[in-house]
C-alpha cells in the first residue's frame, strides 16, 4: 500500500471513530502539551535573564573588573564570601595601566556607585536612590540615552561640576508633575542641578532599573559613594568583537596581576565578568530543568504509547478479514507490517500535533496571566512532533507484527 494511502486511511479512521480517537490521542497530546509549556517557561526564564536582568548590568561585548562578582548566581560558600572581603578594592590609580594595554578602538568606563538618600524641595521626603558616579564612556557602553535634557558634558567630567541625570522613578518621586531640568535636588544634603532624564530600562525580579541616579565621578558626592576618595568600584570595558574583548581581558588579567604582584601560582584576586560567566550558574541549573521538563511528560507518552498499542491491536482483530484478503491478493508480509506502522505513527503525529497547540497556548496564557516569562522554543515544537511520531512507530511495531504474521486462509475465515 502506498503510504500516502494508509495516512489517509488513519485520518479516515480518526474521523469515523471520533470518541475512540479522542482516548488515543490524549496521552501523547498530554504529554507534547506539557513538554512544550515546561520548555517555554525554562525558555522564557533563561531569555528574560539574559536580556531583561543581566543584558542592562552587562552591555554586549564587554567585561567588568571588579574586586569581586557583581552578580552572584547560585549558592556562594562562607568560604568563599570570606575571600572576596580580603581582597584589595580597586583603586583609581589603577586604571591608566588597564586603559593602557585595550586594543584600538575599545571603550571604557569608571565607576562607583552607592545607595544614597536624594531630596527636593518639589517632592516628598528623601528617597533611597541608587547614585552612581561614572567617568568615561559610559553611556555610550550602556547604550544608555536621556529622554530629557542632555548628557554631561566632558569639561563636567574633568571639574567634577555638581549635576545629575536622574532616572523615570526619581522623576515621578521627586518632581511630580514638573520639568526636572534645571532645578535642584540633593543627594546626601549637596546640591546638584538636574540635566537630563535617563530612559525607562524597567525592572527584573521585582527591582527598578529606573530609581538611579548618574553624577560625574569626581563630583562633590564621591567621597560618599565609598569609604574611600580612590576606591572605585568598577571599570567596564567593550569592544568591538566578542574576539577582541577576549583579547582585552587576558590583556587587563596581566597587568591587574602584575599590580596586585601576584605569584603564578597563585589565583586572580580580582574578577573579571562577562555576561556569560554571570550566567554560568543558570546555563548549568537550565539544561537540568530542560531535562526535567522533557523527562517529565515522558510519563504521558508512555501512557499515550500504550493505549495506541491496544488500539491498534483492536484494530488488528477487527480488520483479520481485511488483512487476508489483502494476502490472499498479493500483499506481502511487509506490506501489512508497513500499513499498521503508518496508521499508528500517523494517530501519533496528530496527537502531538494538538499537543503543540495546546502547549503553544498553555505558555502564552501563562505569559498573560502569570508573572512567569514563556518563550516556545521552536526546536521543542520539532521535538514534540518527532516525539509523538515515534510513539505512535514504537506502539504500533507489536500489533503490526501480529497482524502481518496472520495466516491468509484463517484470516479468511473469520467474521
Amino acid at each position: 500500500m502506498n503510504p500516502l494511502e494508509a495516512v489517509r486511511l488513519a485520518l479516515n479512521t480518526i474521523r469515523t471513530q471520533k470518541l475512540k480517537s479522542a482516548f488515543t490521542l490524549m496521552g501523547v497530546c498530554i504529554g507534547v502539551m506539557f513538554l512544550i509549556a515546561v520548555v517555554s517557561i525554562v525558555n522564557g526564564m533563561g531569555v528574560y535573564l539574559k536580556d531583561d536582568l543581566v543584558g542592562k548590568l552587562i552591555a554586549i561585548n564587554s567585561f567588568e573588573v571588579r574586586h569581586r562578582p557583581n552578580i552572584n548566581m547560585g549558592d556562594t560558600d562562607a568560604e568563599t564570601w570570606r575571600e572576596y572581603q580580603r581582597r584589595k578594592r580597586l583603586r583609581d590609580y589603577e586604571v591608566p595601566a588597564i586603559v593602557e594595554v585595550l586594543p584600538a578602538g575599545t571603550r571604557y568606563a569608571v565607576t562607583a556607585d552607592a545607595s544614597l538618600s536624594m531630596s527636593s524641595r518639589y517632592g516628598g521626603g528623601p528617597r533611597s536612590v541608587r547614585v552612581t558616579g561614572v567617568e568615561g564612556a559610559f553611556f555610550d557602553i550602556k547604550s544608555l540615552e536621556v529622554t530629557e535634557g542632555r548628557l554631561f558634558a566632558p569639561q563636567e567630567y574633568v571639574m567634577g561640576t555638581p549635576v545629575v541625570i536622574i532616572g523615570p522613578d526619581v522623576v515621578e518621586r521627586l518632581f511630580p508633575n514638573l520639568n526636572p531640568i534645571d532645578r535642584e535636588v540633593r543627594i546626601a544634603g549637596l546640591p546638584y542641578t538636574v540635566v537630563g532624564v535617563a530612559e525607562s530600562q524597567g525592572s527584573a525580579f521585582g527591582m527598578s532599573f529606573d530609581n538611579v541616579a548618574y553624577v560625574p565621578l569626581q563630583a562633590p558626592a564621591r567621597r560618599l559613594l565609598n569609604t574611600e576618595q580612590s576606591m572605585i568600584d568598577a571599570v567596564i570595558v567593550q569592544s568591538p568583537s566578542e574576539a577582541e574583548m577576549t583579547e582585552a581581558m587576558e590583556n587587563v588579567r596581566q597587568v591587574m596581576r602584575m599590580q596586585h604582584q601576584l605569584r603564578p601560582a597563585q589565583k586572580d584576586d580580582f574578577s573579571l565578568q562577562t555576561a556569560d560567566s554571570a550566567l554560568e550558574f543558570w546555563n548549568k541549573l537550565q539544561g537540568y530543568l530542560v531535562l526535567a521538563g522533557v523527562a517529565l511528560p515522558a510519563f504521558g507518552l508512555v501512557v499515550g504509547a500504550i493505549v495506541i498499542m491496544n488500539i491498534m491491536l483492536v484494530a488488528v482483530a477487527e480488520r483479520t478479514s481485511e488483512i487476508g484478503l489483502r494476502k490472499a491478493l498479493g500483499a506481502r508480509r511487509r506490506d501489512v507490517l508497513a500499513q499498521f506502522i503508518v496508521e499508528s505513527s500517523t494517530l501519533g503525529a496528530v496527537g502531538a500535533v494538538a499537543g503543540v497547540a495546546l502547549g503553544v497556548l498553555l505558555a502564552l496564557l501563562m505569559r498573560t496571566v502569570t508573572p512567569l516569562p514563556t518563550v516556545v522554543a521552536p526546536w521543542s515544537v520539532a521535538l514534540g512532533v518527532l516525539v509523538g511520531a515515534g510513539v505512535g512507530i514504537v506502539s504500533g511495531v507489536y500489533p503490526a507484527s501480529r497482524a502481518a504474521k496472520l495466516d491468509p486462509i484463517t484470516a479468511l475465515r473469520q467474521e
